[in-house]
C-alpha cells in the first residue's frame, strides 16, 4: 500500500498562504482528458475546504474554490508541454508573486505543478517551494531534477517514481494523488463490458486490451483523446477492429460521462508497459466499484490489491486470465480500497510539507532579506 511520508517540519496553526501553479496548456477543471488539472482542482478544493487561502495560477477559464488568476491569453490544448509557452507563464507568474510580496501579505509558500521551467528558476524567488514530480525520472527529467532539484523540497505522487531518483535528487515526501469519493457514484451491478480509459497512444496500450478482450471473449469500449502526434498510431492499430459492437470508440469523455462509464463498466483494463507514477483513472475505476487489471508495472502495486480490488498481471495472457475472474471482486472491496487516497487525507499530508518546506527555507530566506 502507498505511504503518505512527511517531513520534520510542524504543521502551523494558521491558515496557510499557497500560490498553486497550474501548468499553461489546459484549463481548470480539464474539459476532458488532463490528469494534472484534475489533481490541482482537487488540492485546491481540499486546501480551502480546510481553511487555507489559495491562489491559483492556470490557464484563461479555469474555475476553482481557490482564487483564480488566469495568466496567459489563451489555453493552448494542443502544445502540451511546449517549454516557450511555459517560460512565458512561468515568468508571468514569478513576476505576479513578486508583486503579491510588495503590495499584500504574500505567500506562505509556492507549490508548482509545471514539468520543468518553475523548478529550474525556483531559487529566484524568496518564498519556499515545493515540486510535485508528475512524470517518470525518464533520461530528461533526470538531467533536470540533477541540475534543479535541490532548489525545491520535491514531493514523488508514488514509492515507485521516488524510488527511480537520480543519485544525489533528495525526494523527502511522497504524497498520493486524491479523489474526492463523493463525486465517484458506487455501483455494485456491472455490465459485461470492458473500459480502457486514457490517452489513445502506444504507451498506455490500448491495442493490447483490445486484444485481451478480443481473446477473452468480452466487448470493449475505449475512450480518451487522439492527440495529433497520436493519430497514425489511433489509425493504424485501433482504428481497424472497431466495429460499434465488439470494439467501441467513446471518443474523449467529460467528467460525468467518464464517471458514468467507469461505474457501469465490469473492468478497467491497464495494459501500460512502462513504469507510470500513479496511474489517476485506477483509482477512478475502484471509486465507481470497477475492479482494475493492471500489467504489475510502476505504482500499480500501491493502488492495485491482487485478488482483493483487481489483480496484477505481468503480460496479456496474464489479463485474458484475470479477465475470467473479474467476478471474484467485491465492488464494496473496490471502493473501500481507495478511503486512503480521499482528498482531504492528501491535502493534510501537503500541509505537513509545506511546513517542512517553510521550516527548511526560512534561515536561507531570512538571510536574504537581510
Amino acid at each position: 500500500m502507498p505511504s503518505v511520508i512527511t517531513g520534520a517540519g510542524a504543521r502551523s496553526d494558521r491558515p496557510l498562504r499557497i500560490a498553486m501553479v497550474a501548468p499553461p496548456w489546459i484549463s481548470i477543471p480539464a474539459p476532458t482528458y488532463g490528469g494534472i488539472e484534475e489533481v490541482v482542482r482537487l488540492l485546491c478544493q481540499g486546501l480551502v475546504a480546510r481553511g487555507n487561502h489559495v491562489t491559483l495560477y492556470a490557464a484563461p477559464d479555469s474555475e476553482s474554490d481557490a482564487r483564480v488568476v488566469e495568466v496567459l491569453d489563451e489555453s493552448h490544448p494542443d502544445q502540451i508541454e511546449d517549454s516557450l509557452i511555459e517560460a512565458a507563464h512561468v515568468g508571468s507568474v514569478f513576476g505576479r508573486i513578486d508583486r503579491e510580496r510588495v503590495r499584500a501579505a504574500g505567500f506562505d509558500v509556492v507549490h508548482d505543478h509545471c514539468p520543468a521551467v518553475a523548478l529550474a528558476m525556483a531559487d529566484r524567488l524568496r518564498e519556499p517551494f515545493v515540486h510535485t514530480l508528475h512524470g517518470p525520472f525518464d533520461d530528461e527529467r533526470a538531467e533536470l531534477y540533477r541540475r534543479q532539484g535541490h532548489k525545491a523540497t520535491l514531493v514523488a505522487i508514488s514509492e515507485s517514481q521516488r524510488s527511480q531518483a537520480p543519485e544525489g535528487v533528495e525526494c523527502r515526501h511522497v504524497v498520493p494523488n486524491p479523489i474526492d469519493l463523493d463525486e465517484w457514484p458506487f455501483q455494485d451491478e456491472k455490465d459485461d463490458g470492458l473500459l480502457f480509459l486514457g490517452r489513445i497512444d502506444p504507451d498506455k496500450g490500448p491495442h493490447r486490451a483490445i486484444e485481451a478482450a478480443r481473446r477473452a471473449g468480452r466487448r470493449l469500449a475505449l475512450a480518451g483523446p487522439v492527440q495529433p502526434e497520436g493519430a497514425e498510431f489511433f489509425a493504424d492499430e485501433v482504428e481497424p477492429h472497431l466495429d460499434d459492437d465488439q470494439v467501441r470508440y467513446l471518443g474523449p469523455l467529460g467528467a460525468d460521462d467518464k464517471r458514468q462509464a467507469l461505474a457501469r463498466a465490469g473492468g478497467l483494463l491497464m495494459p501500460i508497459e512502462w513504469a507510470e507514477p500513479f496511474g489517476l483513472v485506477m483509482i477512478e475505476a475502484l471509486a465507481t466499484g470497477t475492479p482494475v487489471i493492471a500489467f504489475e508495472r510502476g505504482a500499480a502495486a500501491e493502488i492495485v490489491v491482487d485478488g482483493e480490488n483487481g489483480f496484477l498481471v505481468s503480460d496479456l495472457d496474464g489479463m485474458v486470465a484475470a479477465i475470467d475472474r473479474l467476478h471474484e471482486i467485491d465492488p464494496h472491496a473496490c471502493r473501500r480500497s481507495v478511503e486512503r487516497f480521499d482528498v482531504a487525507t492528501v491535502c493534510a499530508a501537503y500541509e505537513d510539507v509545506y511546513a517542512d518546506a517553510i521550516s527548511r527555507t526560512a534561515p536561507a530566506s531570512n538571510l536574504a532579506a537581510r
